[in-house]
């Protein structure tokens, strides 16, 4: 098993500019939103042909430790207690019990499940970013605000080492699509990538039908699953819904987290003055360990295929991060019963102990209808017929899902200059190696 390490970043209050932290919190939204562009050329690039043909005349300068954490901050910090949701009609007065973690994060998530965490690489290695379970402990000021000084060195301490090395991805097909061979992942880049347990995805949606009266059906193989007819008090079972579609909701749900997550590092891109992109033109069963080559590891995930399924199905790496499956639980009902200890137990979104941001927390966390026995029997069989049937679990998407990545480097300023007509950057990037770093080129 992996041995992780908390390393932090070492950022002490020194390392933080009052001044700079300042500019940035009041850059404002429209800026970064309008300004938005993919910004792929850095210092150190080369195209070496066609007609945006140009070499870099200077040395690639990587992150330092502050902005990368800026950048992690923007993709995946913790920015508060979460809503929740307030009402449904079918089973008021109850609270809704949906959502999987009681934390609120800088990106979207699905009925708050918020099941993916950050993995980012760079020249002194590669890490994973911790903020899925992570309890708010920076607060609002009296105007409101949350200090950017404070978050930072509050999440500082998420951070784990996996390995010193940077994730080895070939620059050529099929490990890269071809038009990202030139410039990701190179010697002074920084990529990050939030990586989903689709696995924990499905059954919270699984626990979300069952609680709105509904259950599934296998469309694929033309049956009803053995079982769930005792079960007609609580769920229709004369109307069930399609197990393809519970597979292909949890998927564009989950990919939307995903997608949001890169989305706000980018927009903080622009408020710091930093190059980068948004992207998905690397092989995800490369970075997440499934390749099949020995000298392109990945992140080291286990994996498993089966004459079955169409690819390799990744479910996770013990110590790191593991998907709500077997072999990572000895059943589907030891991950039931580890989804319901997440949303009910201690620190979890429903526990009445669990702070939050309502004048009576422990009244409205405790009004959530606890997932009792015979809806915990439910989901198991519904889970356990999708695993033994399928062999996997979900039946037909993959357990751990991975889809954008972003990028973050420093501008070559030369190269748009010289080939792109004005305001093809922003004062933020024209600024940013002097304010940041006291350089100028």
């Amino acid at each position: 098993m992996p041995k992780t390490k908390t390393i932090g970043l070492g950022i002490s209050e020194e390392d933080l500019n009052e001044d700079l932290l300042r500019e940035l919190s009041e850059f404002p939204l429209l800026d970064a939103l309008f300004g938005r562009r993919s910004r792929r050329f850095f210092l150190g690039a080369e195209v070496p042909d066609g007609p945006l043909a140009y070499k870099s005349k200077h040395e690639p300068i990587p992150l330092n430790n502050v902005e990368k954490l800026l950048v992690l901050l923007g993709i995946s910090g913790v920015t508060g207690w979460h809503h929740s949701i307030t009402r449904h009609d079918r089973y008021k007065p109850n609270l809704s019990n949906y959502s999987g973690s009681a934390s609120g994060r800088t990106h979207p998530s699905a009925a708050g499940f918020h099941t993916s965490e950050v993995f980012f690489t760079d020249d002194t290695g590669t890490y994973i970013f911790r903020t899925r379970d992570f309890a708010p402990e920076t607060r609002r000021n009296d105007d409101g605000k949350l200090s950017t000084k404070e978050l930072l060195l509050a999440h500082q301490k998420r951070i784990e080492k996996i390995s010193d090395n940077r994730i080895h991805i070939p620059n050529y097909e099929p490990y890269m699509e071809g038009h990202n061979s030139w410039v990701a992942n190179k010697p002074g880049t920084f990529l990050a990538f939030p990586v989903g347990d689709l696995a924990q995805h499905t059954l919270l949606n699984l626990a979300f039908y069952i609680q709105n009266g509904l259950v599934i059906y296998d469309d694929i193989n033309k049956r009803k699953i053995p079982g769930v007819e005792k079960y007609s008090h609580l769920v229709d079972v004369d109307n069930p819904v399609p197990l393809s579609f519970l597979d292909q909701y949890s998927l564009a749900e989950l990919s939307a987290e995903l997608a949001t997550a890169t989305y706000s590092g980018m927009l903080l891109q622009q408020a710091i003055g930093l190059g980068g992109w948004m992207f998905d033109g690397i092989d995800r069963l490369t970075v997440l360990g499934a390749s099949g080559d020995p000298d392109v590891p990945g992140l080291g995930f286990r994996y498993d295929t089966d004459e079955r399924w169409a690819m390799p199905n990744p479910t996770g790496l013990e110590g790191v991060f593991t998907s709500f499956t077997p072999p990572h639980f000895p059943t589907m009902r030891d991950a039931v019963e580890a989804l319901v200890e997440r949303k009910f137990g201690e620190g979890g979104p429903f526990h009445s102990k669990t702070k939050g941001v309502w004048k009576d927390t422990e009244k409205v966390r405790g009004n959530a209808q606890v997932h009792d026995e015979e809806f915990i029997e439910l989901m198991t069989i519904q889970a356990e017929y999708i695993y033994k049937t399928f062999g996997k679990f979900p039946a037909t998407i993959p357990s751990v899902y991975s889809l954008m990545y972003l990028q973050s480097h420093h501008l070559d300023l030369d190269y748009y200059d010289k080939l792109f007509g004005e305001n093809s950057y922003l004062s933020t990037h024209a600024e940013h190696l002097k304010k940041w770093h006291g350089i100028d080129l």
